[in-house]
This record gives structure tokens, sequence and C-alpha cells, in this order.
């Protein structure tokens, strides 16, 4: 009772309207209403339109596929100069190790990952819009590079012929041959990416989900990881991808674990040491520290000195990074006649890597007050994929870990990511011969430690999995198919249960929260209820087309009836059968309503049962025979809310129709409501509004037709009494 008190004393003390208007269906409105004038254009006027070029299109489009133009002449040079030296160096010491550690999980030899911490990233400060993100290696699509890598020039080729030759020479033709996989694959990717930003296709990146991605990435982190044991461990395994591709690697890891090399295992558990306990330095102290604490590239550093004068490669057999060639590689074609055999894979990595860049530069973008070109970036990637791949670069995206200290260290604008680029070109063309002696353990450690943000994901499934299962199943099934296939399983699965939920709607059954124009579903308030007058029979309010009446049982009734009609007629001085003819309505949705028939001594289907009538039914006058005759509902008026509706083909329109024009026979009239224009228009264009379907029929919310209704209704029980 207080609660009650209470809460009429809180609608009091709300604020209300009053509004005073007609009752408007769509041929009332759109008679008050004034169209706008436009004259359609012809198809070849569209073109021409399209075609035709003045000085400032052509200027507003050179600045948009080079946007360096329209940002570089009003640098401040100021403000965002030294912010963008202090990031670009950081970001530069960064992009060192990593390249040279995603180069292995490529598959490919440690210089082809500088290659693509140079062309790609300098490419990118061109034609890219976003200020903060890093372009480069990632961990994810080199894992995918690799995994193609690995099935199409498999480590079994070596293994094959390994007494027939000189071991170095196999190993360099499996590696030279590895080589022109991923770079052809970068020419593929770059060529899809930039297609799909000519002709405007950057939304695609909605349909890659967060939990979807979030999902992929943490198996990919689990496929790297694993990935990256022998390494750490210092044993030889052969590379494994596609299906359980995981659990193949981690049994040809155990099986060869008593051939672990401890000074590798040493250096490896050193390094990772002293990376997180680095990385949990610049977290703690972050305020503190002006930039943070190159971890990577001391661990580096420290690991080729190390290597270099203990020479662990000789004395302990730790394997190296090995030939670092000195100087840039001339431009050459990549292999064409891959194509064929890498296309889907080619499809798959470029939608991640370009899904991977648009929400880092989305975040970025967000906070820092900018905005970004979906589609300018998808073009940016695109070039910087299928450029690069000519000088031997496999594809790059967007790198977390980097970004986040490029944006974190003060950098401003693409001049960050021009100077790590610039510091990778330094180590080519100058000092790359230093690193041979690093030991390929330490390049796993790296991996292993930038998979930390990655493996925090963990905790998320248990939270994606009570709003969203697309997580796991994503993280499950490319955990065990593989990337590739695990991507498009879970994109599979996402489209099906989409497809499921637009094929099984909820419907509900709407009433009117007393005294407003407010109708909620009359299940889910207590307030809210179906309203019963004693001039107005019952209005139900529909989500959609499921209703608890049966124009075709009730005409099929009608006619049965009228038929025993004729007949008693026929035989008056017979015995005479007694019709009682009731319609069953429901306001539930799993009831489908019916014609009941009540003969005496028969029996008739209703709603797929049989039903009988005692032997007391009394016998009834030919006149009251006549009445029961047609059919009675409690039903008169049905609305369709039409507000979620956003389409209709002309399937729906037909079905439409002919719902009214049944419904119409037995007394029923079907109102829509709350129809949207561009659905008014596709229904214009499907003619719908033709004979008996009319604008009449159709209102500008629910409100305005159950008033419709409570007129016509009063109006025929008035006409009816006068008569």
């Amino acid at each position: 009772m207080e609660h009650a008190q209470e809460r009429e004393a809180c609608l009091e003390q709300t604020q209300k309207y009053h509004v005073k208007r007609p009752i408007y269906n769509q041929e009332l409105l759109q008679g008050q209403l004034h169209r706008r004038e436009r004259t359609p254009q012809t198809f070849r006027q569209r073109i021409a339109h399209s075609c035709r070029c003045s000085s400032k299109k052509a200027k507003s489009h050179l600045y948009s596929f080079l946007p360096i133009l329209k940002w570089l002449p009003r640098y401040p040079v100021k403000e965002y100069l030294l912010g963008d030296i202090i990031s670009g160096i950081s970001t530069g010491v960064m992009q060192l190790p990593q390249g040279l550690a995603y180069a292995l999980l490529a598959a490919v030899p440690p210089v082809f990952g500088l290659y693509s911490s140079f062309y790609p990233v300098f490419l990118y400060t061109f034609f890219g819009t976003s200020k903060h993100i890093s372009i480069g290696t990632f961990a994810v699509i080199s894992m995918m590079v690799g995994g193609v890598a690995v099935r199409v020039v498999p480590d079994e080729v070596v293994s094959v012929d390994l007494n027939s030759t000189n071991v170095t020479d196999l190993f360099a033709a499996r590696d030279a041959e590895r080589v022109q996989v991923a770079v052809t694959l970068a020419l593929l990717s770059g060529i899809i990416q930039l297609c799909l930003g000519l002709l405007r296709f950057g939304f695609v990146a909605i349909y890659l989900t967060e939990p979807l991605v979030r999902g992929f990435t943490t198996a990919a982190a689990v496929h790297v990881f694993t990935s990256q044991l022998k390494y750490l461990l210092g044993v030889k395994t052969n590379r494994y991808s596609g299906p359980l591709s995981v659990i193949y690697s981690i049994a040809a890891v155990i099986s060869e674990i008593t051939t672990t090399n401890i000074a590798s295992l040493i250096v490896g558990l050193t390094c990772i040491v002293m990376l997180l306990i680095g990385k949990e330095i610049n977290l703690r102290f972050k305020k503190q520290l002006p930039v943070p604490i190159p971890m990577e590239i001391i661990v580096v550093i420290i690991g080729t000195g190390v290597s270099a004068g203990m020479n662990l490669t000789d004395s302990y057999g730790v394997d190296v990074v090995g030939n670092i060639p000195q100087g840039l590689r001339a431009p050459k074609v990549p292999e064409i006649q891959l194509i064929p055999t890498i296309f889907v894979d080619a499809v798959a990595i470029a939608i991640v890597g370009f899904s991977m860049a648009v929400s880092m530069a989305k975040i970025f973008a967000l906070k820092h007050g900018y905005t970004i070109d979906g589609n300018q970036e998808l073009i940016a990637l695109g070039i910087c994929n299928s450029v690069g791949s000519f000088f031997q670069s496999f594809t790059i995206t967007c790198s977390m870990s980097r970004s986040l200290v490029q944006e974190s260290t003060g950098g401003k604008t693409q001049i960050a990511g021009t100077l790590s680029s610039i510091m990778v070109l330094l180590v080519i063309v100058a000092i790359g011969y230093l690193f041979e002696p690093l030991p390929q353990t330490v390049l796993a450690a790296i991996v292993m430690v930038n998979l930390k943000g990655m493996f925090k994901q963990f905790g998320d499934i248990a939270h994606f999995w009570r709003i969203s299962k697309i997580e796991l199943v994503t993280f499950v099934a490319s955990l065990l198919l593989g990337l590739d296939y695990g991507l498009l399983t879970a994109v599979t699965f996402a489209m099906i249960t989409i497809i499921y939920r637009t094929q099984s709607p909820q419907y509900r059954i709407l009433g009117q929260i007393p005294d407003t124009d407010i109708y909620c579903d009359v299940e889910e308030y207590e307030e809210v209820g179906v309203r019963f007058s004693s001039e107005s029979h019952l209005i139900m309010l529909f989500f959609s087309w499921q209703t608890g009446v049966d124009p075709c049982v009730i005409l099929a009734a009608r006619k049965k009836a009228q038929k025993r009609h004729a007949r008693a007629i026929k035989k008056a001085n017979e015995p005479k059968k007694k019709a009682v003819l009731k319609l069953v309505s429901s306001t539930t949705n799993d009831v489908e309503a019916g014609v009941k028939h009540e003969i005496a001594n028969d029996e008739l289907p209703v709603n797929g049962k049989f039903t009988s009538v005692d032997d007391s039914v009394q016998d009834r006058s030919p006149d009251e025979l006549e009445y029961f005759v047609e059919p009675k509902t409690n039903v008169h008026s049905l609305i369709l809310d039409f507000t979620p509706v956003n389409f209709v083909d002309s399937v729906g329109a037909k079905t439409l129709k002919s719902i009214i024009k049944e419904y119409k026979e037995v007394g029923v009239c079907v109102y829509i409501a709350g129809c949207n224009g561009p659905v008014m228009n596709e229904l214009t264009r499907l003619n719908f509004f033709e004979n008996t379907v009319t604008r009449d029929l159709l209102f500008h919310s629910i409100h305005d037709a159950v008033l419709a209704c409570h007129v016509k209704d009063a109006s025929a029980s008035q006409t009816a009494l006068d008569l």
C-alpha cells in the first residue's frame, strides 16, 4: 500500500504534457503535408554527374587519397615535433626486435621482418588517416602468414632429402620458397584491401564484432605461444598448420623434451623475467617515467652481446638469427602462380588485418577528438601491403603494443611512425650484421611476453558467455581448426545466429498503460492490460502477424453451417439439428483460435481436436439458426505494430495484403501502425494500396489506431441501436 502511494506521489511530481490533435491515419496526415518537389535523375544524368570533375572536386579527391597533403602544411612544428621525435624513437626501438621476432612467426628469415617494419610503415605516413596507430608486424597476422607458408611449403620437403645434399642449402631453399609464399600473400591481401577501399566497403569491419575478435585473438595467442616453445627450449621439431595444429605442436615438443638445450632455455627464461619486470615497472611508474623503458631492445642488445662473447652457437649449440644481409633488396615481382592456392587465406588475412587496424584507430580518434575514414584506411593498408610485397615484406597491420607506446610517449601525427621506420632503415643498411649472433630464444621470449595482453582476455570469456556465445565458439573453433578455418567457422556461426533470430521473432501482445498513449507487453507489467468496455470488444495489439483469429477456419465453418442450414430447411418435417457456432479467440501467442462447432450427435475438428456437445442442447427455431450461421468473434480489430519493420519485399507485401483481405471477410479490420517512410515507399512501389487496401488502414502511431478503432466501433454500435 505504501509502495503504491509513493508511486502515485512520484507520478504527480513528474512533468506532464497535453496534446490535442486529430486522429491521424496516413492518408489524412499526407493530405495536410506538402512534399518537397524533387526531379528524379535518369541513369545517364547520374553517370554524367558522377563523372563530372571540377577543380574543387579534384582537390577533395586528392586530399582524400593523400591525407598527408592536408595535414602536413598545417603541421605545428613547435608544438608537435619534439613529441613526435620522442615517440618515433621509442616506437622504433620496439619495432626492431618485434620485426625480428615476428618473422619467426611468419616462417621467414628475420631480415624480412625488418623489411616489413620499414616499407609499409613509411608508406602509411602518406595514405593513412590515423595519427597514433603503429603499422608494422603483428603477432596474429604473422601467425596466419606463417600457417599458410608452412602449409604450402611444409618441413617435410626438407626431411625427405635430408641425406641427399647439403642441409644448409636445403633449409635456404625452403626458406626462399616460404618467402615467396609470404610476399605473394601480402600482394594478394593488399589488392583485396585496396579494392574493398575503392568500392567503399569499409563497413565490413562491423561483421567482426568485439566478442568474435576477442575469441579469435585469444586463440591466436595460444597458437603463437605453442609455436614459440621449440625456440624457447631449443628443440628441433616440424611446424604444423591447419586443424589440430596446436595439439600436434605440443605433442612434437613433448616428444623431443629430452633434447632440450639447457643454455637456450636459461637464456630464454632470463629474458622473459627481464621483460616482465620491465613491463611491470613501465605500468606502475607510468606517470613518473618520461618515456617507457625499452626493455625489448635492451634484452636484444644484452642477448646479442652475451651470445657473441660466450660463443653460444659453437659452445652450447644455441640457435641464432644468422645471416642478415646488409642493405635493401631490389624490387621483385611476387610469384603470381601461387594466387589460386592462397586466395581464401588472403581474404581472411585482409579482413582481419583491416579490422585490427581500424578498431585501434577508432579508439585513438575518439580519445583525441578527430575522425578517421574507414575506406581510406583500407586503401592505405592495401597500398602498404601490395607495394611492400615487391620489396619482400609480408602482410602487416596495426600493432596494439606499439600503438599504445607511440600514443603514450607523446606522438601527435604520422611523423612518429616515419621516424620509427627510419630507425629500422638505419639498422638494415648499416648495423644489421651486429644482430646475427642474437639467439632465437630471445626473440621467442619477446613474442611470448607480448602475448600477455591477449592472455588476459581469458578472463573475459566467462563474461561474454553470459551475453554472447560467439566468443567461446570463435575461440574453440580457431584453437582446434586453425586460425583460417576457425575464423570462417565463427563468421558462419554468427550469420546463422542472425538468420535464426530474424526467422524466430518474439511476439508480444501490447496493452495500454492507463491514461497514456504508451503500449507495453501485457505479460511484463501488472499495470498494463488489454482493455474491455461494454460498447467495445477486445482490441489486440500485436508485434507481428500472430493473432488469435484464424479467418480460414471461420470461413470454412461458415460455409459448412450454411450448407447444414440449407439442408435443414429442405427437411423441415424432419428432426432439426441444432447448430451453434462459436468463435474461440485467444489472447495468448501459442494458441491458434478457431471456430468451435457444436452440433447435436455430431463431432467436428476444432484446432486439431474433436469436440462434441451434450445431448441436452435444446432445439432451436429457423430464425435462431439464421443467427448462428454467421460465426461471431469478440475481436473486431487487429493492429500490427510496424515500428521495428525496416524492410518489406514483394512476398511480404503480398502476404500482408492477403491477411488484410481474409480478416476483412470475417468482419475483422486489420490496421498498421508506426510504418516508417522507406517501408511506406516500398509498399507504394509494390502496388500495395489498391482496391480494398487503402492508406486509411495506416496510422502514424499505435494510439491513433486504437482511438480510431474505438470511434469506429462506437459508431457501429450506435447505428445498430438506431436500427
